[in-house]
């Protein structure tokens, strides 16, 4: 059992993959769902699991809904884990023995998946993440997306084992991804950054090409096209809404 270190989770509309989730964290003492508005049965499982504290809350960005769910973990050490993500056997046994060290944010290691199959390329791969911290030291920024832990002045240390990402388990997903993520962007950069329809499909074409070729996504067949094709459409959505956004301040 886990007793020093609490863990973290965001839900909404999760039940195909919550389960995995929490059985990973089910040694974990001290575990906090916070769900922003499920209409699935994400609520009914999470609420079978004696060692979790559901909180239902808004949702206000990433980073400020990460740390309004981290205000209600027991422990000042908080692992933050996707309610889409498994923690493997190796990175749990490792956080049994840690000696944590207050001024250093850990990073984990990230496998991720398409429905059960690991994409191995796309830059998806092998990612570093920080992900668990001292809350009374530091905390996320408050970026709406592409939010992080604040990290100056403090130590970076890279933990072993495994984070199992299963992110997507069909291509509506991707769709319904793309959008959301493009309008929080949007949001988030309005008449902060300057956009154009020639950037929207400038920045959308490179970011085909980056992923398919220079990431080598061909070498993970279909799931590798989509991907980048999902990857080319996001940023095109992403400077499109910002330029509409922009124009509609003027």
């Amino acid at each position: 059992m886990i007793e020093n270190i609490s863990a973290v989770v965001l839900a909404k509309n999760n039940d195909n993959t919550i389960k995995k989730t929490l059985d990973s964290l089910v040694n974990f003492e001290d575990v906090v769902v916070y769900d922003n508005g499920s209409t699935d049965k994400t609520m009914e499982i999470t609420s079978s699991y004696k060692n979790v504290n559901l909180i239902q809350g808004e949702f206000k960005g990433f980073g400020w809904t990460k740390n309004r769910a981290v205000s209600f973990t027991k422990n000042n050490w908080v692992i933050i884990i996707d309610s889409d993500e498994v923690v493997d056997t190796g990175l749990f046994h490792i956080l049994q023995t840690k000696k944590l060290n207050d001024n250093t944010v850990y990073q984990l290691n990230f496998k991720a998946y398409y429905k059960d199959i690991q994409v191995k390329y796309c830059g998806w791969n092998n990612q570093k993440i920080k992900r668990m911290y001292n809350k009374s030291v530091t905390s996320y920024n408050m970026n709406d997306v592409h939010e992080d832990i604040i990290s100056d002045n403090l130590k970076i240390e890279q933990l072993g084992g495994n984070v199992e990402h299963y992110s997507y388990h069909s291509i509506s997903q991707f769709v319904i991804k793309a959008d959301h993520y493009s309008t929080l962007f949007a949001k988030n950069n309005v008449g902060k950054k300057s956009s154009s329809p020639l950037k929207a499909v400038l920045n959308g074409i490179y970011s085909f090409i980056k992923t398919y070729f220079f990431k080598r996504g061909f070498l993970d067949g279909y799931i590798g096209l989509i991907i980048s094709f999902s990857h080319m459409v996001t940023n095109f959505y992403k400077y499109i809404k910002l330029y509409e956004l922009n124009k509609e301040q003027k």
